[in-house]
């Protein structure tokens, strides 16, 4: 596998595009254009990202540089990365960034919580390089993952970057005003299916709200989705997630799990293909 430095150059370059502030059902608020280019310096060991955003036409920069990574970002071989809080406190406010690459298309979303761990809204990041002919994908839908769909899930974890490959299948069906998940996991014992249930919104058919803990799938634009709690309870672990409809049947999930604690646990990379 190539090593985290390596894969954090799979990001290289100017990506166009704008910081989205939406709220927790998903209402865009404000949309900001945006650059944000990442140049590794002459001494090959140093990257300058600038993140530039306009405002009424003035842009606006923040400038950073490094030349290392810290326990708060995981990426994979394709650059897919995440990065935030390591430990999530229920005294304080609480986000972290997934983010999604394809091509020359990246997309990227934060959920953000505030200081009693109700979900506050998302920024929702849409991103081009210069020239780009790929263009933006139609909203997602819960009809456009309805079917079975095959892959592998590789996870990482701060500290314990080898990856581990596991086998998925995964199948959306719908029933009336249910969406029904089943997820195949491979265990020592063999193979454990998963199933979980979620309600259409009647109000907002964008918007899948889960049986269990409270938690939301929200649609949204360009093919993406984010699955998240409603607010995060205290002393239960919990996943922050998001997903992005590649190609019609190409479909890619980034799982950010924390552990009972509040500890940050892994990172899942979900590449599937629609095979039914």
């Amino acid at each position: 596998m190539r090593s985290q430095w390596e894969c954090l150059l799979q990001n290289l370059g100017c990506w166009q595009g704008s910081f989205a502030r939406l709220s927790p059902q998903g209402e865009i608020l404000e949309d900001i254009p945006s650059e944000t280019s990442l140049e590794l310096k002459e001494d090959q060991q140093t990257i300058r990202q600038v993140v530039r955003r306009f405002y009424d036409g003035q842009p606006q920069d923040l400038v950073l540089e490094y030349r290392t990574l810290n326990k708060s970002i995981i990426l994979f071989e394709n650059g897919a990365f995440s990065q935030g809080a390591i430990q999530f406190s229920p005294v304080a406010e609480f986000g972290a960034e997934l983010g999604l690459i394809y091509g020359d298309r990246r997309l990227r979303i934060i959920p953000l919580y505030d200081k009693t761990s109700k979900l506050e809204g998302f920024t929702l990041i849409r991103e081009h390089l210069p020239h780009s002919k790929t263009p933006s994908r139609p909203p997602l839908t819960l009809d456009a993952l309805l079917g079975k769909w095959e892959g592998e899930a590789v996870s990482l974890s701060p500290d314990w970057l080898t990856p581990e490959v596991a086998p998925t299948v995964t199948e959306w069906r719908r029933d009336g005003d249910r969406a029904i998940m089943s997820l195949q996991m491979p265990t020592i014992a063999g193979t454990q299916t998963i199933t979980s249930v979620a309600h259409i919104d009647s109000h907002n058919p964008q918007i899948l709200r889960f049986e269990q803990n409270q938690i939301q799938t929200l649609f949204l634009p360009d093919g993406a989705s984010v699955t998240c709690p409603e607010t995060i309870i205290s002393r239960q672990p919990f996943r922050l997630s998001i997903s992005w409809l590649l190609e019609p049947n190409l479909h890619q999930r980034l799982i950010r799990t924390y552990n009972q604690q509040g500890g940050w646990e892994n990172l899942t990379l979900v590449t599937e293909r629609k095979v039914g």
